[in-house]
């Protein structure tokens, strides 16, 4: 997919939840086009976030489309709830889906568009047999679990094959990475392939969150 323009998706992990209105109002001047979810259960990763209800707040709040990550054991149990709540896209991990290409399809026919995530020691071969059905493949470029670490660099090399993976089955899938991205990062992983990226604290945490959406942007070399 990785066309003309870097699309950016801001992550409410990182954001002020006593002000979560403004903080997304700001997303949306600065030109955000996804909003990210983060759905933890305290059990596949250690710590424990948003559901449902979350996601129906979001969606009230915005006309963005909502990216649902869930970070989930058995996430199957949220599809309805969560395509009822609002939820554009859901994306589970390969690592917790034995039956993937039901649940992508599953997901498929609820309306949502289907995504598949792989953490940092997953091999891509997860996923190559379903990269054709795929509307977002997810790199993870941290260990999932808690917002502001660190850019795993191996990770470029990754994202690269990714991208050859999908090439190579034709798919027009989005090419998505999340953990670590902000300015020195993201455009090492645009030019890697990537056209997606999730960013939390690098948006939430600048001092106009609504400006650094376009410098995020400008760093893979593309006009707002």
């Amino acid at each position: 997919m990785n066309g003309s323009r870097a699309r950016i998706a801001p992550s409410i992990l990182s954001a002020d939840f006593a002000r979560l209105s403004d903080e997304i109002a700001r997303c949306e001047s600065g030109g955000a086009d996804l909003i990210h979810i983060d759905v933890m259960d305290g059990c596949f990763v250690p710590n424990l976030t948003f559901g449902a209800k979350v996601i129906e707040t979001v969606r009230r709040l915005t006309a963005l489309p909502l990216d649902v990550h869930l970070m989930v054991v058995e996430p199957e149990k949220y599809f309805e709830d969560f395509a009822r709540s609002g939820a554009n896209t859901l994306t589970i991990h390969a690592e917790v889906a034995p039956h993937l290409h039901r649940q992508v399809h599953r997901i498929k026919e609820l309306g949502c568009l289907a995504g598949v995530a792989v953490n940092p020691a997953t091999p891509l071969d997860a996923v190559g047999e379903i990269a054709a059905d795929l509307d977002l493949l997810l790199v993870m470029t941290v260990n999932p679990g808690f917002g502001g670490q660190s850019f795993i660099g191996a990770m470029l090399d990754k994202i690269r094959r990714a991208r050859a993976l999908l090439d190579a089955a034709r798919s027009r899938a989005a090419l998505e990475v999340d953990g670590g991205i902000a300015r020195d990062t993201i455009g090492h992983c645009w030019r890697a392939g990537a056209d997606t990226f999730v960013a939390g604290n690098a948006i939430f945490s600048a001092h106009d969150p609504a400006g650094e959406i376009g410098e995020l942007r400008g760093r893979c070399g593309v006009s707002v």
